[in-house]
């Protein structure tokens, strides 16, 4: 694959990527094969190949051969192969200190295990790819408590009841640190998450507004493509995220401040307003017109000030505010896809609608459920709502990429599942409208135009994704749509 990117080194971004040519929108920069992949830390009880939650009491979900959790599916699967032998060798048994929530704190050795047996079949590209990696050693030993419960769980571990003294503990931390910082989350085929370390897409540094974005292929080996956003000029820097990009400025940097260890001071993220969307900003109470945003973001303890008027409010007051707003939203977020869940979500909405900005992130991630919910929900299927909400609907879309142009321009899969959920209120209602005679065919024509290239453009990014994903399936369901549209449209011309 031809060399895209060359590799530049800064004080503040570490590694990072240069593009080396001017690139197009969807341009494959990187393509790459995880180095190891395995369980996410903090998982409960699974198995080590499909990484499905197990029952290790079953006879049937353990190894036959070392007795560690594995899936009668799975006991055959060369995956599991490398630790097996380790855990058969040293006689080491698996189920000890398993807590009530399932989870078992031997497994937090499985990944780990993975990448240092990885480094001794393929030294060459581990000195390559993974030895100049970033693992953050010294800002990692400031977690003590998570340090120290990675020391014994894995580190003591591996090299004591495991017996693989032939790597040293400092090896040992390394190698967590180095997926603590760098390893990216991925779903199996059933939907089970896992976590991946692909060593050339973690040289791209962080940013807020990202311009690639990763897609990775859980049938192809979790292969993973990194694709530009948006165009991408000669020896501009390419940026991922490591972050949600529709969190709130001090949602994400506790995120990277916490798993990833370093503040990112991002053009986002030093902008007060979130480069004028007010995405964390709320409605002053005292003038009604401007809107209370933190004076210096990157400060949680930072007052907040109106943008009209000389109120000032203290951090405190702005999180006992936000606290209990962002308590109930969880709330609602835990339930199971239902009308309750619809109902509970479109209260809540309404009723921070005068606190928040309207844009807030809060009430951004409220429309982007909304929007999947109504026309999915039992007793709210699209084509028994009534043209109003079919409307409210449309607005909801139009609202949730107003922001994602800022946050995510380009081909990004937010945009390309919002587009999604535009086009059918868009198709519905122009239909509707034909056949009550509302609107003539000149106007049919162009309303279903609209809702054809809303379609296409979903359609042409989520063509990019693994097949057996969500995203990949409504890729399919998209192009067996627009034949339909297309077909409606030819029926238009004919008559």
């Amino acid at each position: 694959m031809e060399v895209i990117f060359a590799v530049g080194f800064d004080d503040q971004l570490g590694r990072y990527g240069r593009a080396l040519r001017d690139l197009r929108a969807g341009d494959v920069v990187i393509d790459e094969f995880p180095f190891a992949c395995g369980p996410k830390s903090g998982t409960e009880i699974v198995c080590l190949v499909c990484c499905q939650p197990i029952d290790y009491s079953s006879k049937d979900a353990k190894c036959p051969q070392c007795r560690w959790p594995v899936c009668k599916l799975c006991w055959n699967s060369n995956i599991h192969s490398g630790e097996c032998k380790v855990f058969r060798n040293a006689k080491a048994p698996f189920g000890a200190g398993v807590d009530s929530k399932n989870r078992c704190p031997q497994l937090e050795c499985i990944t780990p295990l993975r990448v240092l047996l990885e480094k001794e079949k393929h030294p060459e590209r581990w000195d390559r790819e993974v030895e100049p990696m970033e693992y953050h050693d010294e800002a990692r030993r400031g977690f003590q408590e998570i340090w120290n419960a990675d020391l014994i769980n894995i580190a003591r571990y591996l090299r004591g009841p495991c017996k693989l003294s032939r790597f040293s503990e400092e090896l040992i931390m390394r190698v967590v640190g180095i997926l603590q910082v760098n390893a990216f989350e991925a779903k199996t085929p059933q939907g089970h998450p896992i976590r991946c370390l692909f060593p050339q897409t973690a040289i791209l540094a962080h940013n807020c507004v990202p311009n690639t974005i990763r897609t990775i292929y859980p049938s192809e080996d979790y292969r993973i493509k990194l694709r530009t956003l948006v165009d991408v000029k000669k020896d501009e820097q390419l940026f991922v995220s490591y972050t949600f990009t529709l969190d709130g400025t001090a949602e994400r940097q506790q995120h990277l401040k916490n798993g990833k260890y370093f503040t990112c001071r991002c053009e986002r993220c030093c902008d007060p307003t979130e480069l004028g969307s007010y995405f964390s900003s709320l409605i002053c109470e005292d003038c009604d017109s401007g809107y209370i945003s933190t004076i210096n973001p990157l400060d949680n303890s930072s007052d907040w000030k109106c943008n009209k008027c000389e109120c000032v409010i203290p951090s405190s007051k702005i999180n006992a505010i936000l606290d209990p707003i962002q308590d109930e939203v969880a709330v609602v977020e835990a339930m199971p896809y239902s009308d309750m869940r619809l109902q509970q979500t479109e209260r809540l909405h309404r009723k921070y609608h005068h606190i928040l900005h309207p844009l807030h992130f809060i009430q951004t991630n409220l429309r982007q459920s909304l929007t999947h919910m109504y026309g999915r929900v039992k007793g709210y299927e699209l084509v028994t709502l009534p043209d109003s909400v079919l409307e409210y609907k449309i607005d909801l879309c139009r609202l949730v990429l107003k922001v994602l142009d800022i946050f995510e321009p380009g081909l990004s899969r937010s945009r390309a599942t919002a587009l999604y959920e535009l086009y059918g209120p868009l198709a519905l209602i122009a239909h509707k409208l034909y056949l009550c005679k509302m609107i003539d065919a000149t106007i049919y024509r162009s309303r279903l135009g609209e809702a054809i290239s809303v379609l296409q453009e979903a359609v042409t990014i989520l063509e990019n994704e693994d097949s057996l994903s969500p995203e990949g399936v409504l890729a399919v369901v998209g192009k067996k749509a627009l034949e339909q549209l297309r077909e409606a449209m030819l029926a238009i011309d004919r008559n």
